[in-house]
């Protein structure tokens, strides 16, 4: 492209905090649209009934935005300093998944895409070139993850995240959709081999087949998306983790390749808090402690339903009476969490 390059960009992205950057066309993936039309058809995507909703788009990056000629793809690191499944022996308290710790990744990576957004349109216009953008951060229409793997970046693994033999799988992904022309880069292929390890960890068994997901039995879905009670066969499985689960991509053997977090903001600031504490938090006092973090999206009422499934799940019957307090809860999902908590802690059978 005369008078601005692909080198650029990449040197600014990587400038800007980005760890890796790959181009792609936005028809670089064309079979994702038949594959989550077999998803949604087979309910896999249980209640999160957007993903039909917009299915041309998101099955398309081309639908998205017919004027788009490039797809610019981005990453970011988040590898955890520790180990983030060792919480998962303190049943007092709950886990929350890495991405969550701090604060929410949705603004700080758009902050970033907008800042090399402008930078390539100021860049366009010194050439004469005309350029439009478009930015996403996993709220739109958009499957990051295909685009990612055609842009190069890394593959989807059999945990159907993404992950990279220079980036691991602690990743997040962002995208500039353009009117500009850039060359694409080569798409990366899987490199998973008879590798099981993110399959066999799951403890809900959310894996019908490698490379497949089945949300359903998900505890990322059902700890963050899921309304209501959640199948009483799934809550023991789920342990301590109150939001998000991180196990399948915390035992990929391609970690020793992640990249650590340079955001500020993604250090983590909840760690592994008391789940007798979390348990009494009021409506006010869940928006005031989650400020800022993705966890407040959820609301008080969901999350305290999962914080009442892990002091099911904790073993200590000193958490009874905190249970107990919440069995005349104004939200029916919570009373049952409630109820159904008091009553395994009692070693009772649970009858609903």
């Amino acid at each position: 492209m005369k008078g601005l390059t692909k080198e650029q960009l990449v040197a600014r992205a990587l400038e800007e905090g980005f760890v890796k950057v790959g181009v792609c066309r936005p028809d670089a993936v064309p079979e994702t649209a038949e594959r989550l039309r077999g998803f949604l058809e087979a309910g896999r995507h249980g209640q999160m009934g957007w993903m039909a909703e917009r299915e041309a788009w998101r099955g398309s990056a081309a639908a998205l935005w017919p004027e788009a000629r490039s797809v610019i793809m981005l990453a970011e690191g988040y590898a955890p300093e520790g180990d983030p499944m060792a919480g998962l022996a303190a049943r007092d308290r709950g886990v929350i998944s890495v991405y969550a710790q701090g604060k929410d990744y949705h603004d700080l990576v758009k902050r970033r895409l907008k800042r090399l957004g402008r930078w390539l349109i100021d860049q366009a216009a010194r050439s004469s070139l005309d350029c439009e953008i478009k930015v996403f951060v996993d709220t739109a229409p958009v499957m990051e993850k295909p685009l990612a793997q055609a842009a190069g970046l890394g593959w989807q693994g059999k945990h159907t995240n993404l992950l990279g033999r220079d980036l691991g799988s602690w990743v997040f992904l962002g995208a500039i959709f353009t009117t500009l022309e850039f060359p694409p880069d080569a798409p990366e292929v899987s490199h998973c081999g008879t590798c099981t390890s993110c399959l066999d960890i799951c403890p809900t068994r959310a894996f019908p087949a490698p490379y497949q997901l089945d949300a359903r039995r998900c505890i990322s879905y059902l700890t963050i998306e899921h309304r209501g009670p959640v199948d009483t066969e799934l809550r023991a499985s789920m342990g301590n983790r109150i939001y998000g689960c991180d196990d399948c991509l915390a035992v990929c053997p391609w970690n020793k390749f992640a990249v650590a977090a340079k955001e500020i903001g993604y250090q983590p600031k909840h760690g592994l808090p008391e789940l007798a504490e979390l348990a009494v938090l009021d409506d006010a006092g869940f928006r005031e402690r989650f400020a800022g973090s993705p966890i407040k999206r959820i609301g008080r009422d969901r999350f305290v339903r999962n914080v009442l499934y892990a002091i099911g799940n904790s073993g200590q019957p000193g958490l009874a009476p905190v249970a107990a307090g919440l069995v005349e809860d104004e939200d029916p999902a919570v009373a049952d969490a409630a109820r159904w908590a008091c009553d395994r802690l009692r070693g009772k059978t649970w009858t609903g």
